[in-house]
């Protein structure tokens, strides 16, 4: 392995015959981590000779990629929202699937200052925010980010977890926006709030031998698991949001894979209004709303 082209396809060759999901990307992403690169750069360099130690922390990593271990608990991040975010073994690695969460909560917030009559700049002004299973962080702060007066109540049970999330926070300078709470969902929490998103636990148990090597091996048993059947969590986590929203005020749930028909009904509620539901770009249900009576 002498220079980036060698480097690369050899990378590329070893990913594939382990059976890696996209292991053009993953040996691509490995090898930028290793050399401070950027993609466009590696193309326009295929002759560079690399280091014979950045040769070996390339051949290192590869091997726990083909291990199974996932390509972003290698490098330390992911990016998300057009955000680069901090992940560890301690947090789900954020999908892109949750994009919709943000988008489906923004567009809900616009609709309902358009309907009070108030300007369509939404800045978050006076808001009250609530990420409940904030994990990495990545939705209370490209809320954040995006909603720059708003203030962000980000609780998670897991204090491993917190920490990742007021690192990423402070990352993208807005962690003195977001308060990060040790708590399981919202409880012991005395706010109430104009928005609460989450993307709970929704794996079920029974489907742990389904899965791919690198979630059911390696991402946080906390973050995955919903219970036996994956939708256990929401019933509470909607009686403790009806608790918590002002009226007027927007929950906003990521569904597992086949949650609808479990979770739909508990919105049927006289408690909440408008309850609409947005598939992802494989047409699979992937967020239900609602708004507090």
């Amino acid at each position: 392995m002498s220079d980036i082209r060698t480097a690369l396809k050899q990378g590329v060759s070893q990913l594939r015959e382990a059976h890696v999901a996209s292991f053009t990307q993953a040996a691509e992403l490995l090898l930028l981590h290793v050399l401070g690169r950027d993609r466009t750069w590696i193309y326009s360099h295929p002759e560079e000779q690399i280091s014979s130690a950045d040769a070996s922390r390339y051949v290192a990593l590869l091997s726990r990629r083909a291990a199974g271990e996932p390509t972003q608990h290698l490098t330390g991040k992911q990016e998300f929202w057009g955000l680069e975010f901090e992940v560890t073994p301690d947090v789900l690695i954020p999908r892109p699937e949750t994009e919709h969460l943000i988008e489906v909560a923004l567009d809900r917030l616009a609709v309902r200052e358009i309907r009070a009559g108030r300007k369509q700049t939404l800045s978050g002004e006076g808001l009250q925010i609530a990420d409940v299973g904030t994990g990495s962080g990545c939705i209370a702060v490209a809320l954040a980010k995006e909603l720059p007066a708003a203030t962000v109540h980000a609780t998670d049970i897991s204090p491993a977890a917190l920490a990742v999330a007021q690192r990423n926070g402070t990352r993208h300078e807005v962690a003195s926006r977001i308060h990060f709470v040790e708590r399981h969902l919202l409880k012991g929490v005395a706010n109430h709030f104009d928005l609460i998103v989450s993307n709970p636990p929704y794996v079920g148990r029974r489907e742990k031998e389904t899965l791919e090597r690198e979630v059911r091996d390696h991402e946080p048993e906390l973050a995955l698991y919903g219970g036996e059947e994956g939708y256990e969590f929401y019933a509470d986590l909607i009686t403790q949001s009806a608790a918590h929203l002002k009226r007027g005020g927007i929950l906003v749930l990521e569904l597992g894979y086949n949650s609808l028909p479990a979770v739909q009904p508990l919105l049927d509620a006289p408690t909440w209004t408008n309850v609409g539901v947005t598939n992802d770009l494989a047409g699979i249900p992937r967020v239900i709303a609602a708004e507090r009576l």
